[in-house]
């Protein structure tokens, strides 16, 4: 296993669509430095009656946007580019335990996510409150604790899209059917459900991944609806996505042709 671990970390660093997907990261990084600028200059320049009823998004709310695309991007290429290139074949020959092999690739793909959306989302929150200082916008000035369990949440969350992707890639094996259905629960289920009547539209809405995190831990000062799930029970819902989409592709991985 960690011959195996170290094969795919190497693989893995050494192509440059992970590059490309961690440099995204970082570019939203410091979008998240820009937005806590603006909303450090808006603020200042609003009477009193105006901050009292002033809401703004979180430092993180740029990385929060563009996480998930990351996420299933690069968990759709960790495993369907060598379906496409016949890498497959290579690595099956070089490591034959198939299970072995499938696991090093999820646990590469998915802690390699976690640290980047961690890293990330540390670094704009802390450059966001920095910016903003003293001033008392309600989205910049939540205990410590509890921003350090939402990033955490967040980050997890963007590890357990990069895995659901990861395992619907070994069932699907192309590239582009796995980003458009990654892309889609994320960004257009949520709408859809919205549509749906009530009170049936919170409901299914609550249910898919991406509303997950908000009802985990919800950013401080936040009116925003974040659903009808305890926490507990997302926490829960979500590990369950992670283990059903790994188990799939896990199955069709050992018992399907390379």
């Amino acid at each position: 296993m960690i011959d195996a671990v170290a094969a795919e970390w190497y693989k893995l660093r050494t192509v440059r669509s992970t590059g490309a997907v961690l440099g995204t990261v970082a570019a939203f990084t410091l979008l998240c430095v820009l937005w806590s600028w603006y909303v450090a200059r808006y603020w200042d320049g609003l009477s009193a009656a105006r901050r009292a009823t002033t809401e703004t998004a979180p430092a993180e709310q740029p990385l929060a946007l563009a996480l998930p695309v990351c996420a299933v991007v690069l968990g759709a290429l960790a495993l369907t580019s060598e379906y496409a290139t016949g890498m497959n074949r290579t690595s099956l020959a070089a490591s034959p335990r198939r299970p072995t092999l499938f696991a090093a690739k999820a646990g590469v793909v998915g802690a390699t996510m976690l640290v980047a959306a961690a890293v990330s989302l540390a670094a704009g929150s802390l450059a966001g409150q920095a910016i903003v200082g003293d001033r008392p916008v309600p989205a910049f000035q939540g205990p410590a604790a509890d921003d350090a369990a939402r990033l955490l949440w967040l980050a997890l969350a963007t590890a357990a899209v990069t895995l659901i992707t990861f395992g619907l890639g070994a069932v699907l094996r192309s590239t582009a059917a796995t980003i458009t259905i990654g892309l889609a629960v994320v960004f257009v289920l949520p709408v859809l459900a919205r549509v749906l009547p009530g009170p049936w539209d919170e409901r299914i809405w609550s249910l898919l991944p991406d509303a997950l995190p908000g009802q985990i831990a919800a950013a401080p000062g936040s009116s925003v609806d974040h659903g009808v799930l305890s926490a507990p029970l997302a926490a829960i819902l979500m590990g369950v996505y992670v283990a059903v989409a790994l188990g799939i592709g896990a199955l069709s991985f050992i018992r399907r042709d390379a």
